[in-house]
């Protein structure tokens, strides 16, 4: 498969972490019950990506490391700029610290917190303090497909394009999925234009719809295919279209809400088609996460 690879730029952003913040007070749940727990941002010790998406005891959770540019002003230019450019496989090195020098993975960037996640081994998350910053190399948006001029790709280190496992067959590109995701699961996000810095929810109020569809086993690092959805200038239905994206953060308990899906690769014309596989997820193909040492 042809890209244009060799005319992408590299750029540098460096980010720090993330402080935890609370209301302190109750939310509510999609239905109607009160929940007051932990959510996004910090160092998230004990969930990686390649872990379930589900049964944590949390709202939103992002797995590993959660950055950001501007903790003030998230929809700064620049925060936007530290999203938009940070791409899902890009190195990320720590440049402060008793970690210095040590490397990670970008695996996702989440929308509305404007966050962009990296996995980091066990070892260098002990390390880590909540003061560190991290260098991302990064490349990956403006790739391009030359022989399939209908096919976006956003967000996507280009060598783990390479390695997803993806088949040319008659005009068509074949897509290794852990799953499918009808279109009328789509919640949060749906509508937006900001394909490149975010991502959109799986609707997890539908507990048979979930199990129906294979969803409800997702984790952190999955790649899925959502049916239906164009994502090419922004996050719409249209039949026939299909979007591939990557599983970033955790379920969520608030109504329209769910995992959330990092946007990768979309067309609104029929050209992607899904091939269900269990190892599918960047973890695996990385060698990150739960699977670094395997």
């Amino acid at each position: 498969m042809r890209t244009n690879k060799d005319r992408l730029v590299m750029i540098s952003v460096q980010g720090t972490i993330v402080k935890p913040a609370h209301s302190g007070k109750h939310g509510v749940s999609h239905g109607g019950e009160p929940f007051m727990l932990p959510g996004t941002g910090g160092i998230t010790y004990n969930v990686r990506v390649g872990d379930p998406a589900f049964g944590w005891e949390v709202d939103h959770v992002e797995p590993g490391v959660s950055t950001v540019f501007d903790e003030k002003d998230r929809a700064s230019p620049t925060n936007r700029g530290y999203n938009f450019y940070a791409c899902i496989g890009n190195e990320a090195k720590v440049v402060t610290g008793d970690a210095k020098g040590a490397k990670g993975v970008v695996t996702g960037h989440h929308g509305g917190a404007e966050h962009v996640l990296i996995d980091f081994s066990p070892a260098v998350l002990e390390q880590l303090t909540m003061d560190d910053k991290f260098l991302i190399k990064a490349i990956g948006q403006g790739l391009r497909l030359p022989d399939y001029p209908d096919v976006h790709v956003y967000n996507l280190d280009p060598n783990l394009l390479k390695e997803m496992g993806i088949t040319e067959k008659d005009g068509e590109l074949h897509v290794p999925v852990v799953a499918s995701v009808p279109s009328y699961l789509m919640g949060s996000g749906v509508g937006s234009t900001s394909m490149g810095t975010g991502d959109y929810d799986i609707m997890t109020a539908d507990e048979e719809a979930l199990q129906k569809n294979g969803l409800d086993k997702l984790c952190f690092g999955d790649i899925v295919h959502i049916e239906d959805h164009d994502n090419a200038f922004g996050r719409c239905y249209r039949k026939g279209a299909s979007t591939i994206g990557v599983v970033i953060h955790s379920d969520c308990k608030w109504a329209g809400h769910g995992p959330g899906v990092t946007t990768v690769i979309t067309s609104a014309k029929p050209i992607l088609k899904p091939v269900i596989s269990p190892q599918a997820n960047i973890a695996r193909i990385l060698k990150i996460g739960r699977y670094e040492s395997q």
